[in-house]
């Protein structure tokens, strides 16, 4: 039997004689090379799956090849459906008493397919290994060696250095053709709390003979892990969450069923055009709000600003500059509620209570909260709600199955607890504090970051610590899709250090993700240009930090950064000198004659997606009718840069207005910048 999707995406399903489901096709290609040995085909199974005590049938070193139950599973029947999303399959497969459901959604007019796995069973069976998406030949329809004609692009991420993608053949990487199988495999993972430290939760195969792309996201807040190797002559891409070799992740089914984590992997025939698939995608699963429409103006005090550090003299004077400069958002940022004064160290470890400082707010951070709105500002507050300090005074009375616990013993990461959201006081404490400051003080705006990693999970109330930590993430999301239920209004930044925590699990509800706190703009280009990879440009938060002594170009350099995503203002802007506030305040109103544009703007990268090592980038986004366009320049020796306008016939730098030499010709814009570090904005009809 024959099972055809064609569409978007095209896909070929078999189940063959012995009664086993074969997926032996998926990409955006309709035609190919399909021929499969019965060698092969037994390789080509949908789910791997694999429980403590069952045999591991494969010479598969670390792989998970030849799981069992999974190479064990048959057909049973299969649902094929349309929904309000596009077509829904939904194949039932069984062993003995074990029953895993391998679950594909399709999508209307994205060229992108979500995946996951359900298993159930009526017995009692431990839980190692459960994959979301599996998919054997990617690279068939190619005629070089696997080594030196398919590439692996991997977004590396570290803080200040979110988003750095790299591409390399696999045999550079170590996987080489040397059997008819491997026992190498090139894995990434991420364990903890924060999803997007060392890698984000993403990945692209590039076939380069044939064009073929596969590009996948891992939508999941906690610990996740892919790989790809070569089973029977064939490539293999497998994602999962949690594992146990890899994140200490054992389920213990009892009778029960467990659902692994998604993943969407998107097919093109363009790394950019993946990317573009992938933002109409986020868009369709990201909570709908207006400020995703509206794509406000934010101002928060802490970079290169207080740092941490507010008082009410400090903020009246920012709060009048970030209005005078055209912001709508006046966020207070750390610090707010400590009594002492100076640097984040006198306040790291005693957090977890959100009780103003009386020392800072002398007449209560009411008056000023206030002052914000009689600007007509909406006002925020910086929260750290998924922790509490050691030393603060609700943490030596909580019970300890509030917080983590590994060992017996609380897990205590750079001065802080991990708060369990499992755990109903937990969540009640959670929302008495976000109604305090919606209800209470008058805020419309959260900063709400995360500084620590709690590790691989917590033991209590969980069949492992991976198992713990799963539940945790789940019970977190459950609730912030709840604080959205009572506040809808209510507008809420991901921060975790940054961006280390950028996943599709936390941004389908938060309106806004801060990508980088990357605090010199000159390396900032790098990241700014690479973001819309991970996050959708309206959800996308970039600093602009011109600080007191900045030139006209530094000042400049600071505002493309921010204009083609979401401004994230800051700096001392009461205490700039006239002529870069100007700046600002123009790159400010330039930006609002397009940000109501961004949400259905597309990314896109006139010179090619930026490479490591570019000293000059471009990047825009493509409107209706036009393209916004930054370009920068780092400390390249080079004065002239040229840019494809591709689809359009004219250019115009919007920012600072016609201030610089360019022309076009034969459909280039050539770009003369003197000196080094300088940026423009341009607009492309």
């Amino acid at each position: 039997m024959l099972i055809n999707v064609d569409g978007k995406i095209n896909a070929n399903f078999k189940v063959d004689k012995d009664g086993k489901l074969l997926l032996l096709n998926m990409s955006n290609r309709k035609t190919g090379k399909t021929e499969i040995t019965e060698t092969e085909e037994k390789w080509f199974t949908p789910v791997e799956i694999q429980f403590t005590g069952f045999n591991q049938d494969d010479h598969h070193g670390n792989k998970y090849t030849g799981t069992s139950p999974g190479h064990n599973l048959k057909y049973r029947l299969h649902r094929d459906y349309e929904n309000e999303k596009g077509r829904k399959l939904e194949f039932v497969l069984e062993y003995n008493d074990i029953e895993v459901v391998q679950h594909y959604q399709f999508y209307k007019e994205i060229s992108v397919v979500t995946a996951y796995s359900e298993v159930y069973t009526e017995n009692e069976y431990d839980l190692e290994y459960l994959s979301s998406f599996n998919l054997v030949g990617i690279s068939k329809n190619s005629n070089g060696v696997f080594d030196r004609s398919v590439y692996l692009h991997i977004p590396h991420n570290t803080w200040h250095g979110e988003c750095q993608w790299r591409r390399n053949p696999l045999g550079e990487l170590g996987l080489s053709k040397v059997n008819d199988f491997s026992l190498k495999r090139l894995s990434y993972d991420s364990v903890g709390t924060w999803s997007s430290c060392g890698y984000l939760p993403m990945g692209c195969i590039e076939v380069s003979d044939t064009g073929e792309y596969i590009f996948w996201q891992i939508e999941h807040n906690g610990s996740w892990h892919f790989e790809i190797s070569d089973i029977a002559e064939n490539l293999y891409l497998s994602l999962s969450g949690p594992t146990y070799n890899e994140s200490h992740f054992l389920k213990k089914l009892r009778k029960n069923s467990f659902r692994s984590v998604p993943a969407t992997v998107a097919f093109a025939d363009s790394f950019e055009e993946c990317i573009s698939e992938m933002t109409k995608y986020r868009r369709s699963i990201r909570r709908k709000n207006n400020d995703n429409l509206n794509n406000s103006v934010i101002f928060n005090d802490y970079m290169n600003c207080l740092m941490g550090d507010p008082t009410a003299d400090k903020l009246y004077p920012l709060i009048d500059a970030a209005k005078a400069a055209g912001c709508d958002y006046f966020c207070i940022d750390a610090g707010w509620f400590s009594e002492e004064m100076g640097s984040e160290s006198s306040w790291w470890s005693s957090v977890g209570e959100w009780i103003p400082s009386k020392s800072r707010f002398p007449d209560g951070i009411e008056k000023v909260i206030g002052y914000i709105k009689s600007k007509d500002m909406i006002p925020g507050l910086w929260l750290e709600l998924e922790v509490m300090g050691i030393d603060c005074p609700l943490a030596k009375i909580w019970e300890d199955d509030c917080f983590f616990v590994r060992n017996g013993k609380r897990v205590i990461d750079h001065g802080r607890y991990q708060l369990d959201y499992r755990n109903e006081k937990v969540r009640k404490y959670a929302y008495s504090v976000i109604d305090r400051l919606v209800n209470g003080y008058g805020c419309g705006y959260i900063k709400m970051d995360y500084n620590i990693n709690a590790g691989v999970g917590t033991e209590l109330d969980a069949d492992s610590p991976g198992d713990g930590l799963l539940k945790h993430n789940r019970a977190y999301i459950e609730w912030l899709k709840s604080v959205f239920e009572k506040y809808p209004d209510l507008i809420i930044e991901n921060c975790g250090s940054g961006g280390m925590r950028m996943d599709y699990a936390l941004l389908a509800q938060y309106s806004i993700q801060s990508v980088s706190d990357q605090t010199d703009y000159k390396l900032f280009p790098e990241t700014v240009s690479r973001a819309a990879s991970a996050v959708t440009p309206e959800q996308s938060a970039i600093w602009s930090y011109p600080m007191v002594g900045s030139d006209k170009e530094e000042t400049v350099f600071n505002m493309v950064n921010a204009m083609t995503q979401r401004i994230h203002q800051s700096g001392h802007l009461a205490n700039i000198n006239d002529k870069c506030f100007g700046l600002i305040k123009q790159g400010i109103a330039v930006y609002k004659t397009y940000n109501k544009e961004i949400s259905d703007s597309l990314p896109y990268w006139p010179n090619g997606f930026p490479r490591y090592g570019d000293r000059w980038l471009s990047y825009g986004l493509k409107m209706k009718g036009k393209a916004i366009v930054a370009v920068w320049k780092l400390d390249s020796e080079d004065d002239v840069f040229d840019i494809n306008l591709g689809d359009y016939e004219n250019a115009k730098c919007i920012y600072p207005s016609n201030d610089c030499f360019y022309s076009v010709e034969n459909n280039i814009l050539s770009l003369k910048l003197e000196g080094q570090y300088k940026a423009r904005l341009f607009e492309f009809t």
